[in-house]
């Protein structure tokens, strides 16, 4: 396996990673009293979203404590869940708000 100073190779092997479902990163979550906070486990821990338990709108994480400004999805409603979940990433680019 390359590391990612070989350029090249290791982006090559990211992807064959990809296209056999391995992944190295883990995603849990930890529940809170307002919140559950989607967690990004690879060699360290960072808030990826969270998701508000009595609406179940999604937010984007503003840090570890807090979701940022607007919620970006509403898990009620199936079209935009439907849409999470043929297009979201582990680095979160869908989470960004557009327009």
């Amino acid at each position: 396996m390359a590391s990612a100073g070989d350029g090249k190779q290791y982006h090559i092997d990211c992807i064959a990673k990809l296209e056999k479902g391995i992944s190295e990163y883990n995603f849990v979550v930890d529940t809170g009293r307002k919140y559950h906070k989607i967690v990004m486990v690879n060699n360290q821990r960072s808030a990826h979203a969270y998701v508000d338990k009595k609406t179940g709108e999604l937010y984007k994480a503003a840090s570890w404590k807090s979701p940022a400004k607007g919620v970006r999805f509403d898990l009620r409603i199936m079209k935009q869940r439907e849409w999470l979940l043929e297009n979201a990433d582990w680095a979160g680019g869908y989470l960004y708000q557009r327009g």
